[in-house]
């Protein structure tokens, strides 16, 4: 299977990347500065706006952790919709990262987390501009997964394997924390490219962990 991740610089991006290498997958990371890497890997050294049909057609599957910077949210759309657009043509999957705050607090649904009272100010903006690619991903006629991380998303934390899943509301774990680290979090990823469990759906994952979280 040949796999090209979009972003794979980023914190989500490189161990999404690092974890399809172990697996000896045919993969490439797409980034806007070779530089940035710390894999050595196949590159195409490529803006996301700037990707063509012809650069994704030769691929199985896209992964997409695009991640703009603080003030740029809206770009997740943007970048969806030109993602969209050249994907359409082609029989190349997309894997796309979303947002917790994207996910209901709950098993009611009536209440999203990035509308909670708790939820943090510096990630409204992100978490609102995912939740509208997301629904254009919905009406699409592309190929698509989009998977949600814990609330808590930890960088630090230790690949265990092992996680569970869940659709459009915040999972728990056994301690009642919401949380994934960045290298189990790239499992179920590298796990979703490799089975197509979730087609044309949004998921969402969560794991142990001894870090009391919200």
């Amino acid at each position: 299977m040949k796999i090209a991740i979009i972003g794979a610089a980023g914190q989500a991006g490189s161990n999404i990347l690092r974890e399809s290498i172990m697996r000896e997958y045919d993969t490439t990371a797409i980034v806007r500065n070779q530089a940035t890497l710390k894999e050595n890997v196949q590159t195409l050294e490529k803006d996301l706006f700037d990707l063509t049909t012809a650069d994704i057609d030769v691929f199985d599957c896209i992964v997409n952790a695009f991640a703009p910077k603080s003030g740029e949210e809206h770009l997740y759309v943007e970048a969806g919709k030109h993602l969209v657009s050249i994907l359409q043509p082609t029989k190349t999957r997309l894997v796309d990262i979303g947002s917790s705050g994207c996910l209901f607090t709950n098993k009611d649904k009536i209440v999203r987390l990035l509308d909670s009272e708790d939820y943090p100010a510096q990630l409204t903006a992100a978490a609102q501009y995912q939740l509208q690619h997301l629904q254009h991903l919905q009406q699409s006629s592309i190929t698509w997964t989009f998977i949600c991380p814990a609330r808590m998303f930890d960088a630090e934390g230790p690949r265990t394997g092992h996680y569970i899943t869940g659709y459009d509301y915040l999972l728990k774990n056994s301690q009642l924390n919401s949380y994934i680290s960045h290298a189990d979090f790239a499992v179920a990823v590298i796990d979703e490219v490799e089975n197509a469990k979730h087609l044309n759906e949004a998921f969402t994952i969560a794991s142990e962990n001894t870090t009391s979280a919200s």
